[in-house]
Parts: C-alpha cells; structure tokens; sequence
C-alpha cells in the first residue's frame, strides 16, 4: 500500500494548521473522506435526489437503486447471507439501541442477564443499563485484566442460562483491545444466548465476517470508515429481526394502514420509517467501494505496524503511561503525560498542527477502572504516516517540557 498515493486522495490533509502540515490522529473519533466518496455524495445531490421506493419517475427509480445498491454492497461488506439482514440506521448508537429497545425488551425479564465488558462504549453500555432498568434484568460485567484485554474463561464464567444477551466492542476505542468476540458468540449461544458486536471501531480496519463470527447483531457507523456521517447500518440474523417490532412508525415501513391497527413491511423496510438516509448510504456505498479497492488486509496490517511503531516511540518518554494490551493493539494509542492534563496536552499538540482526542472517550467506567478521570489518544488510519509518529513524539516531548513543573 502506497501510502503517499493515498494521502493525495483525502483533501483535507493538504492543509495547515496553526503553521505546520495537519497530522490527523483523530480516526477513532471519525475518518476523513477520499474524493471518490466526496464526488458521489455529490454527483447523488446534482443528478439523482429524489426520495426512494415511492415515485415510478426517473429520478425515484434512479435514487431508489443507488440506496438498495448501497445495502447490497454493505451486506457484501460484511458477508451477510442475505440483503434484508442489512438495516440502515444513523450510525452504531442507533443501531444498538434498536436492537436494546425492540429485541432486548421483549425478551428479557426479572431474573435475566444481559453481560457487557468494562470497556463499553456508553452506547453499547447504557442501552443495556434501560432495559436492565425496565424489565428486572441483571446487567453483568465481564472481568477485565490489567492489561485491558479480556480471558474466555471469564466469558464462560460470567455467562450462564440465565443470560439473554451478550453485547460486546470487537475493539475497544480507549485501549485498542480485540476482543475473543466469535469464541464469545460460541459461549453465549451454548447458553441460549444472543450476541451483539459494537463494530464501530473494527469495521474501518480490518475484514469483517458476521458468518464466521456467527454474532446474531453487528452495528456499525459509515463515518469512521471513509463514509459520511449520520449514516450506518446494523447487521441481524432474519430469524431474529422477523420476530422483533419497529421502534419507529410512520411513512415507508408499513403495509397497510387502518384507523385503529397497522401491519408492517417485510425485511428490512420495516425498521426504516420516514425518508432514510439517502445521500448517506450512497456515500457509504462509495466508502465501501474505496476500502474493497485498498483492500483491509493492508490497511489492517498498516495500523498495526504505526500502533507498534508509535508505543516503541512513546514509551521512550519518561513519565508517559500507555493504557491497553502490549502486544495484540488495534491501531490506537491512549496514554497520560506525567500531571498533565489531557486536555492541556491536546492543546498543545494542536499548535503543532496535530490532532489528538483527549477526555473519557464515552467510556466513563472504564476510566474509573483504569483510575484516571481523561486519557489522551492518537488514533490511525490508512492514510497515516510513521513521520505523523515522529512528529507526535517530538510534540509529547516538547509538551513535557513546557509543562515541566507538573511531571511527577
């Protein structure tokens, strides 16, 4: 992969910022667009727009088949057996709470477990803290270790027949952990179980296999992986989504309509009320597209080599802590700088033209676990370079200095 070839295909990085070339470091949070991406969000806007699935008119139908389209490639994407299975949403937060409001409280009741991890997203967190709330079940944390990863044993410990569900972040967004989430899949359906992947944060990264990973629900979000924002999509099982209802009524998803009772659409129109996101899965489609031709295996591969690179060049720094596993790291980096604050950090790395993320990243409980109130990240993507390392370190470095007298 060539990655100064790449580079020239995402625009905003050919700026500067407070006087040096923008480092981007922020993907986590979400990626920049390729032209390929930006060209057909537009192209939709000056030739195609119009709402889907209702006119027989030119453009309706043209719009229409660029938004099934985009399903068809999204379920490709992740290897889905069917289209249907594919349900677009506004993103992974969406996505869970749909599968947490019609699929978890229906099923579960007093006396019930719905297992989740410490380092939950709080949108694969408080979802499951509603329903737990709702209907008498019991929210369950599966044990976490000292270096932020996750044990099976304790997956089949935590896990019994009184589990309904279990909802699990392939990858943490704070430690960069990739969690054992097909052999939890496998414990939780011995026990009867559903399992639910928060794929935000390994979607954008490396090849996703709902099949071989045998999840019943995959939720995911378009702006982290080249697409835009406002746009994802959630992955379920046909067995599961035909029992579940809508959370949302309105135009488009039903079939018939009377005065006192409605029916629904089939698979999947019937969780897409109102006019949907149109533009957005156009341009998810396009994203998918642009990664397939990259091809996730070097991109995976890329990340990992800049997150090992990184930690080397990181932990050369005196009074810099890195969270998360050594040696099995997604492409992300979270540390502290001594006393400072990660916010003073962010700050000054950001007069040097680099953007980093810093504060609790959604995940308050496992900030409390790791015993920091903020962390600081750098986060990476395809188009990263190990020169944008370089520059991190020598900006850490320089922000210890300034900041020399709160190191200790």
């Amino acid at each position: 992969m060539n990655t100064a070839q790449i580079r020239e295909l995402f625009p905003i990085l050919h700026q500067e910022v407070n006087g040096h070339p923008l480092a981007y470091l922020d993907n986590a949070a979400t990626s920049q667009k390729p032209v390929s991406v930006i060209e057909t969000v537009k192209k939709y806007y000056e030739l195609d727009n119009a709402n889907v699935h209702r006119g027989v008119h030119t453009l309706g139908s043209r719009a229409t088949d660029a938004y099934e389209g985009a399903r068809e490639k999204v379920a490709r994407f992740l290897n889905a057996r069917r289209t249907e299975e594919i349900i677009f949403t506004r993103g992974t937060t969406s996505a869970i709470n749909l599968v947490a409001s019609s699929y978890g409280r229906a099923v579960c009741g007093e006396g019930d477990e719905i297992v989740i991890t410490p380092m939950e997203h709080h949108s694969n967190l408080i979802p499951w803290q509603q329903v737990a709330k709702a209907t008498g079940a019991t929210l369950k944390y599966i044990p976490l270790q000292e270096d932020g990863s996750i044990r099976l044993e304790d997956v089949e410990q935590t896990v019994t027949d009184r589990t309904k569900i279990v909802a699990m972040a392939y990858v943490s967004n704070v430690l960069g952990t990739v969690n054992p989430v097909k052999r939890a899949a496998a414990v939780a359906h011995r026990h009867g179980a559903v399992m639910l992947v928060d794929g935000a944060q390994s979607t954008p990264h490396m090849k996703v296999d709902v099949q071989e990973l045998d999840c019943d629900f995959y939720a995911f979000s378009g702006h982290k992986m080249c697409g835009p924002t406002g746009i994802g999509a959630l992955y379920g099982k046909k067995e599961l989504l035909e029992r579940m209802e809508p959370v949302e009524f309105g135009g488009e998803m039903i079939d018939h309509v009377d005065l006192y009772d409605s029916t629904w659409k089939e698979l999947p129109w019937k969780f897409e009320g109102g006019t949907p996101i149109i533009a957005g899965a156009v341009g998810l489609g396009a994203a998918i597209d642009f990664l397939r031709e990259i091809g996730l295996d070097a991109i995976e591969q890329h990340e990992k080599e800049l997150a090992a690179y990184a930690v080397e060049r990181l932990s050369a720094i005196d009074d810099l802590t890195i969270y998360g596993p050594v040696n099995e790291r997604a492409g992300l980096v979270t540390f502290n700088l001594g006393d400072i604050h990660p916010h003073d950090v962010a700050t000054v790395l950001d007069a040097e033209g680099i953007a980093v993320r810093a504060g609790h990243h959604c995940c308050q409980p496992l900030m409390r676990r790791l015993r920091v109130t903020a962390t600081a990240r750098a986060s990476f993507y395809l188009y990263n370079t190990q020169e944008e390392v370089d520059r991190l370190a020598a900006a850490l470095q320089k922000t210890k200095e300034f900041f020399g007298h709160a190191i200790g």
